[in-house]
């Protein structure tokens, strides 16, 4: 086993992360007063050692019992007993999980044992990988490393810590593939079999999904996850609809970059790397980079024209939904992103085509409630940069048509929602009964309003009033 000091630096590190809580100096101060050893474990030691910001805190308590340690804990609050049975407990109003040591048996509900006289090495071992196989004492801060995960870490290499134990939770197999787009590192050659040969059918789609998010808002190039996907032959199991874009082909006088998987995988990345109002705009743009050009899979063709492919936007908005059911059972991912993707290519051919402030609002209004003209223009922009012919990493120019794009939707007062109608129900109650007819004469308002630019209440009202006698 590897036992060493900490470089100062990290003592620091994890002094500065405990110190925001002085509770957490207190509890370890009491766990080493009853002769136990409090340990920091998971990722928060591979993000310390990686450089990357730590967010959650594990500690893992030897020596003492779990009854002991809950004792602790109560002199400092609350303690929630929801994890007792499996070795960890909580303090409210505190975001760590306390634990000892435990092994778990395998299948779907396995038998956990608890053991605070477990040995670091039997403890860590039920980890999945060597990387999260790390602790840190939060009083000698020794680091412990069994299974030589700062080795790992340092050479970028992603490894199984027990080649047994990583197959009985399939999804270990998805938390490598967000590992590789977050830390652009590379599984062994066990692992890769391992990944490649595993059962994935007990896992839920809410805990994929949840892997997925990782992958999306926490990495660089999040196509290297979806890349390593398709090297170890499970692409076109998982994700077919992506599957199906390998090997289609494109002109290269617009995407010399090569086929469309290779645009996708682009575009994804390029995405990643753009500014945002909060998370959930930034996964759907996401998204629909990843799954913008499905629809060319089954729309390809090679003529006289060269290689095209009409309606690939249509056809993808079907695809994209297959595509994110086998990822979400959120309704407003299913209802955006599909929608992004049908009407991603309007930013381009809006402004060669010198479109009028209405098409503009028209636009906006197919893509409510929840998708808006920047966040198309953000996809549009993804899609552009996703062309490098010279390695797998997006350019990152700027593009005057998508930059016309945004100017025309802000002076058309519609980037980030559509325009209000003017008209409403309420304004007609007197001259229609609630019901259908009023709902199409407010809609035919709308129209109006879109087209002719009329914002006059009372215009609107006489309009529609009076051809509707």
């Amino acid at each position: 086993m590897q036992f060493s000091n900490s470089k100062p630096n990290l003592q620091k590190s994890v002094q500065e992360i405990i110190a925001k809580e002085p509770k957490i100096s207190a509890i370890v101060q009491k766990i080493v007063e009853n002769k136990g050893r409090a340990l920091l474990v998971g990722g928060a030691v591979r993000d310390l050692y990686l450089g990357v910001p730590v967010k959650d805190l594990d500690i893992e308590v030897y020596g003492i019992s779990l009854s002991q340690l809950e004792h602790i804990l109560r002199n400092f609050g609350v303690v929630s007993a929801v994890g007792k049975s499996f070795g960890v407990l909580r303090l409210h109003h505190l975001d760590i999980d306390w634990s000892l040591p435990r092994a778990d048996s395998s299948g779907r509900r396995p038998q956990v044992v608890v053991d605070e006289h477990m040995s670091f090495e039997q403890a860590f071992k039920r980890r999945d990988l060597t990387m999260n196989a790390m602790g840190i004492d939060l009083t000698t801060y020794e680091l412990i490393d069994p299974y030589h995960g700062l080795r790992d870490v340092r050479d970028k290499k992603l490894r199984a810590t027990d080649l047994r134990l990583f197959v009985e939770d399939p999804l270990r197999f998805y938390r490598v593939m967000q590992f590789i787009g977050r830390f652009e590192m590379t599984p062994d050659v066990e692992l890769n079999h391992l990944c490649s040969t595993m059962d994935l059918s007990g896992v839920s789609l809410e805990r994929i999904e949840g892997e997925f998010e990782k992958l999306l808002l926490k990495s660089r190039r999040p196509s290297l996850g979806l890349r390593w996907m398709k090297s170890i032959g499970r692409l076109a199991e998982l994700l077919a609809e992506l599957a199906a874009t390998v090997g289609v082909p494109q002109d290269a006088r617009w995407h010399p970059e090569g086929d469309v998987f290779e645009h996708s995988m682009q575009a994804l990345d390029a995405a990643a790397m753009l500014d945002y109002d909060n998370k959930e705009q930034k996964i759907m743009v996401m998204m629909a980079a990843l799954c913008h050009d499905c629809g060319k899979a089954t729309t390809t063709q090679i003529g006289h024209e060269g290689i095209t492919c009409y309606g690939h936007d249509v056809e993808g908005e079907k695809l994209c939904l297959s595509f994110l059911k086998r990822i979400t059972r959120k309704n407003t991912m299913l209802e955006t992103v599909p929608k992004l993707v049908r009407y991603h290519m309007q930013p381009v051919h809006f402004v060669r085509g010198n479109a009028k402030p209405s098409a503009y609002k028209r636009l906006a209004r197919k893509l409510a409630p929840h998708a808006t003209l920047t966040m198309l223009a953000l996809l549009a922009l993804a899609d552009a940069r996703g062309c490098n012919a010279q390695g797998h990493e997006p350019l990152t120019i700027q593009d005057q048509e998508i930059e016309a794009f945004v100017r025309a939707a802000h002076d058309a007062q519609v980037e980030h929602r559509p325009e209000e109608p003017v008209l409403k129900g309420r304004d007609l109650l007197g001259h229609v009964e609630p019901g259908p007819r009023m709902g199409a004469l407010l809609q035919e308002a709308y129209e109006i309003q879109l087209e002719e630019g009329i914002i006059d209440k009372d215009v609107l009202k006489q309009r529609v009033v009076g051809l509707k006698k």
